[in-house]
């Protein structure tokens, strides 16, 4: 059985997390994306607490789509470090399962 994943990345703007998510689903890195926001985050950067108005995009894949998606995230991202981060799904529906992995890449 393949295992799936949900990746969370969040962006600074809308444009940005529309462009990353329509490269992830263009390339078959994902098979869906999920933009949400404007959403406020608190965060701690270079010593200082930050607050930003970000975009979350939040994407369905294969774990190993995982390596690959990231890199592409990384080469589209503004941030320094972007938060890319990754959730195994330890339940799923056989139906959503079967269809996260036919709209996937399947070179890996």
């Amino acid at each position: 059985m393949t295992s799936l994943i949900q990746v969370s990345i969040t962006t600074g703007s809308e444009a940005e997390a529309t462009k990353i998510a329509d490269h992830l689903l263009q390339h078959k890195l994902a098979a869906c994306v999920q933009v949400s926001g404007p959403i406020c985050s608190r965060y701690h950067w270079k010593g200082q607490l930050e607050t930003s108005t970000e975009w979350l995009c939040v994407a369905k894949t294969r774990s190993a789509l995982f390596d690959r998606l990231a890199a592409v995230v990384r080469s589209l991202h503004s941030y320094d470090e972007p938060e890319i981060l990754a959730t195994a799904i330890s339940h799923v529906s056989p139906g959503y399962s079967s269809w996260v992995i036919d709209n996937t890449n399947s070179e890996t």
